[in-house]
């Protein structure tokens, strides 16, 4: 019985074979290329029960790759796998990784990280295309409100007519208008940018079901609906809804110890921009749209703890509900007698 593991990189990668007792049968660097390693496995007769590679920029990839050329590959939590080579091996490098991760393998005394699908990652890509051009929009503009400020020109942080009124403010200062102009332009072709692939999300939400239905949820839009489905990918990898919410570090942070048990701020783990759209889908369902039971919970709570504690609360319960609803296939249930039947 065999076990091989895979310390990649972006051009090359390290592999370690070691049998049953531990003993190390093949070690060889070859290019990350999937094709190369399952020809190398191969050729030389490792026929291994478990290949493990570290979670990271191409692991998804390689290891899709892999299981779709018959190599039973696992992906492993790298934090996790770090924290158990600290204690064998003194000096870091490719092949010591590669040996001591062979050695997790044997044992099964690693972390399996999810691997989404092709549609999920694909889904994952435009998101992420469009969280990066809102960045450099919300850069420019913090860029112009700075330059400007130098010359004592103030005006609101937020407003539609943006290029509007910084070239109205400007006025027929020459100098400005060299410098403010090229970030104006360059703002307005990144909106433009933004703008497409705006469309190509809401597309893509309506023509999803799963996605239609997450939007039954106030304040749940096309951008929530379809991260939420490009994160999770499958429901079925979450046993209870609840701890989606700790999936998506919205749930407080503990550390006990003997007597002491603290309970602090959220965990903040899991994707950030998932995050961010939950927190904003839980202030827009309270602020905006008809009433539900869940907004009259989360007003009530507001009341009671303020108004940052009580958006992110119900953000967490939006997780909860979206992976139930998705479960079970229902609309969103309005009223507490619905929800009771």
């Amino acid at each position: 019985m065999l076990f091989c593991r895979l310390d990649v990189s972006l051009k090359q990668t390290a592999l370690c074979v070691v049998d049953g007792d531990g003993r190390v049968v093949r070690e060889a660097k070859l290019a990350t290329d999937p094709e190369v390693i399952s020809r190398f496995l191969g050729e030389n007769e490792l026929g291994c029960e478990r290949i493990g590679l570290e979670s990271g920029g191409t692991s998804s990839w390689l290891c899709l790759e892999l299981r779709r050329l018959g190599r039973s590959a696992v992906c492993i939590d790298a934090r996790h796998a770090a924290a158990a080579l600290q204690a064998g091996f003194r000096n870091k490098n490719d092949r010591n990784d590669a040996r001591g991760i062979a050695e997790l393998m044997r044992v099964r005394s690693y972390r399996e990280v999810w691997i989404k699908s092709q549609e999920s990652q694909r889904r994952g890509i435009l998101l992420t295309a469009r969280g990066t051009l809102h960045s450099q929009r919300v850069a420019l503009e913090n860029t112009v409100r700075g330059l400007l400020r130098l010359e004592g020109i103030h005006f609101p942080t937020r407003g539609s007519r943006f290029a509007e009124d910084v070239l109205e403010r400007i006025g027929g200062s020459d100098a400005l208008h060299l410098i403010i102009r090229p970030l104006l332009e360059a703002r307005a072709t990144i909106m433009r940018q933004i703008l497409a692939l705006d469309r190509q999300i809401i597309a893509t939400a309506q023509h999803d079901p799963v996605c239609r239905l997450l939007m039954t949820i106030p304040g749940v839009g096309a951008h929530t609906a379809l991260s939420f489905k490009a994160c999770v990918d499958d429901p079925a990898r979450f046993q209870q809804s609840r701890t989606v919410g700790a999936h998506f570090g919205l749930t407080p942070r503990q550390y006990s110890s003997g007597e002491l048990n603290i309970s602090g701020r959220i965990s903040k783990m899991g994707d950030r921009g998932m995050r961010r759209l939950l927190y904003v889908a839980a202030n827009a369902m309270m602020t905006r749209g008809r009433w539900s039971a869940l907004k009259a919970w989360a007003m009530r709570l507001a009341k009671a703890r303020g108004a940052r504690r009580a958006k992110v609360a119900p953000a967490r319960r939006l997780a909860v509900t979206m992976h139930a609803m998705w479960r079970s296939g229902e609309p969103f249930r309005w009223t507490k007698q619905a929800e009771a039947a």
